[in-house]
């Protein structure tokens, strides 16, 4: 079984490489190496899959936004699923560059669409994001809401992908499944993340910039329950059996959020982040920036029901792991 991941130099991507790597699997892994955060930081990840298992680890440095490109790239290379992970990530950097989120969010969608449809695959598993939900005060958030008013160009890009998928899995009978992530967080994380830049300023003694005054609910999903979900999610790929869904359509495409059930005030983070760390944060107080919500929260009943999906690690645990995975690691490079 060879599975395509785009994104592969990337903290999920290359968390859910390794993890079907250690099955035994084969994996094509690409990315383009933005400079949206540190370059090092994307090649570490990829070295680390190189040693882990180079014989079953293929990676490309490519751009899936250019439809050319991606098509010579595969030209000889047997796929038989599609991680598709990769895109341009960040809310507030969606006000500074939108072209990048239509090249990557939206044509790179659609380009990894077609290389589905042209390789007849047999699930393409997607990301999408809890920001699609954009304000709300009903909670939790259920996939079954309307998810109509985004308040970022990333969130609309995201729900763009939803719907281009629906329509191929209608129009071509590609059995997809999109995943709504909530704040992931975790060793090999993202610098631009709030667990990553807090660590990071209280081991160096800077002050923290708190958003909203701290006042914010994020369901904080540790990476080894968001692994477990993206493989549960690969390895039953929805049935294409006829039934109606809401609209008249009848399409191989399900929507599940995956996040860790339980929203955390940011305080309560950066109180666990004072306790891995063993020191008190200097807290910079601002307003709530263009483009944020107040809070996120999953309802995951569905993808729980559907795969058995049970998230089991609380911050107590996952952000004592990343802490020193950063002292250990990361910090010492």
């Amino acid at each position: 079984m060879t599975t395509l991941i785009t994104g592969a130099a990337g903290f999920i991507g290359m968390h859910v490489a390794a993890a079907l790597l250690d099955r035994g699997e084969r994996v094509v892994g690409m990315d383009n190496f933005t400079p949206y955060y540190s370059l090092d930081l994307k090649r570490a990840r990829v070295a680390r899959l190189k040693a882990h298992r180079s014989e079953a680890f293929l990676f490309l440095d490519l751009d899936f936004g250019d439809a050319d490109a991606l098509a010579r790239a595969l030209a000889t290379t047997t796929i038989d699923r599609i991680v598709h992970l990769g895109a341009q990530p960040g809310v507030r950097y969606s006000l500074e560059n939108p072209a990048a989120y239509i090249h990557s969010n939206v044509s790179g969608h659609v380009n990894i669409l077609e290389l589905a449809r042209d390789r007849a695959v047999s699930h393409l598993v997607y990301a999408s994001s809890s920001s699609v939900y954009g304000l709300r005060s009903d909670t939790p958030f259920r996939v079954s809401d309307r998810a109509d008013t985004p308040i970022s160009l990333y969130a609309a890009t995201k729900r763009a992908d939803e719907l281009m998928s629906e329509t191929y899995a209608h129009l071509f009978r590609i059995p997809q499944t999109g995943l709504r992530f909530f704040t992931v967080y975790g060793p090999w994380g993202r610098p631009d993340m709030a667990v990553w830049k807090f660590t990071e300023a209280v081991l160096q003694g800077h002050p923290i910039d708190v958003y909203n005054h701290g006042d914010m609910l994020r369901d904080f999903t540790f990476i080894d329950d968001i692994v477990n979900g993206v493989v549960l999610a690969l390895d039953h790929p929805p049935q294409d059996d006829g039934r109606e869904k809401p609209g008249g359509f009848t399409t191989p495409h399900r929507l599940y959020n995956i996040g860790n059930n339980r929203p955390e005030q940011l305080t309560d983070l950066i109180k666990a982040i004072e306790e891995a760390c063993e020191r008190k944060a200097e807290i910079n107080p601002l307003p709530m920036q263009d483009g944020d919500v107040y809070q996120t929260f999953a309802d995951i009943d569905d993808i729980s029901r559907d795969l058995g999906f049970a998230p089991t690690t609380p911050l107590g645990i996952g952000i004592p792991a990343f802490v020193n995975w950063y002292r250990g690691e990361w910090a010492k490079r």
